[in-house]
């Protein structure tokens, strides 16, 4: 990834969900994702979107080799986050494995709309992770992968491939690619006036003068 990129990124990876969900607000941009939360990993990161589509159905539905996760962990890699569609169905396509092989490939994290499995396994390798259930059943014979590199959807919000993703223990935010310069510009106007009010709070300023001077509401 070139160093631009990277650069961008690491200015991304300052703010917070609570910031970069006011700036989208701002934008009239809906890009703050629902119901799916943080199961593992430390810390804030924001990384570029690879999506992945699955299917979903009853066992045997499917033939295990149509659950091809290893194909879905070999699209992952640095300053890159795994969006995975399963339309919010109750099967682990993740498990202590897969989230190695992430971890391994340095993927930045793992979004799931959807269900993993082994959650202490996957703690103990460090993989941040976001999934809408936590639950034993295989996603063997019961997955199939239908798109990697389309548009999915995400607790409720579109995301496609390059979008930028930022997640925390507060949620997760998606910005659209070709939005991300524009709302970075003013998540950072919005951090800077949260500097300016802690600064006066701590100086011994009253929260309504300090935010009164901040013109924040």
């Amino acid at each position: 990834m070139c160093a631009a990129v990277t650069t961008l990124l690491e200015r991304c990876k300052r703010i917070g969900t609570s910031t970069w969900s006011d700036a989208l607000d701002n934008l009239a941009i809906n890009g703050v994702v629902k119901g799916i939360p943080h199961r593992s990993g430390q810390g804030r990161f924001a990384a570029l979107a690879v999506t992945a589509r699955e299917a979903t159905g009853g066992f045997g539905v499917y033939q295990s080799s149509d659950f091809a996760v290893a194909q879905i962990v070999g699209a992952a890699g640095p300053d890159r986050v795994l969006m995975v569609d399963m339309g919010g169905a109750e099967i682990s396509t993740f498990g202590g494995l897969a989230a190695l092989a992430a971890v391994t490939r340095r993927a930045a994290a793992v979004v799931i709309d959807g269900g993993c499995r082994d959650l202490d396994e996957i703690r103990t390798h460090g993989l941040w992770l976001a999934s809408r259930f936590v639950t034993p059943t295989s996603g063997k014979c019961r997955v199939k992968l239908k798109s990697l590199g389309e548009s999915i959807t995400i607790g409720g919000i579109t995301v496609r491939p390059d979008d930028l993703v930022v997640g925390d223990e507060t949620g997760i935010v998606c910005v659209p690619k070709d939005d991300i310069e524009h709302v970075l510009v003013d998540a950072e106007r919005l951090l800077s006036l949260d500097h300016q009010i802690e600064t006066a709070l701590r100086q011994g300023e009253s929260f309504e003068k300090a935010i009164a001077a901040a013109d924040y509401v």
